[in-house]
């Protein structure tokens, strides 16, 4: 089993951090929630910190478990750890994506995600309308 973490990084405006996997990596050209394996004795939050300045150039800040999922890509086993996290600073640098977006909860929807993150953007999607319905009362 392979542990992965996945940052759910919001903005100021509410929008959230997707970034898409470029060609030639596992599920090239799909959106995930960005993040990497953790390592050897690193806590999810030190990982997603980690690898977010690797991998995007950016300074996050973890602050709350979104949830887990279990998923088999083939032969491949992995546990998708998310948490949410605030962005913090820092110009976005691509290393093992070719694209990115700061989408709102409403437009996740739209965009063709790794399997594994699909979990969350259906959760993210519920506390979406479940926050519509609440202003609607």
């Amino acid at each position: 089993m392979i542990e992965v973490a996945a940052a759910i990084i919001e903005d100021k405006l509410g929008r959230i951090l997707i970034a898409r996997r470029k060609e030639g990596k596992a599920q090239e050209g799909m959106w995930e929630f960005p993040g990497g394996k953790l390592e050897k004795d690193e806590n999810i939050q030190e990982c997603l910190r980690r690898e977010l300045l690797e991998e995007m150039n950016i300074e996050i800040i973890p602050y709350e478990s979104f949830g887990v999922n279990d998923h088999h890509y083939g032969s491949t086993y992995i546990r998708l750890f998310a948490y949410k996290a605030t962005y913090v600073s820092g110009e976005i640098t691509l290393i093992d994506h070719d694209d990115y977006r700061w989408v709102y909860r409403n437009e996740l929807n739209k965009y063709k995600f790794a399997p594994a993150d699909i979990k969350f953007v259906d959760m993210l999607d519920k506390e979406y309308r479940y926050d519509i319905d609440a202003k609607l009362k």
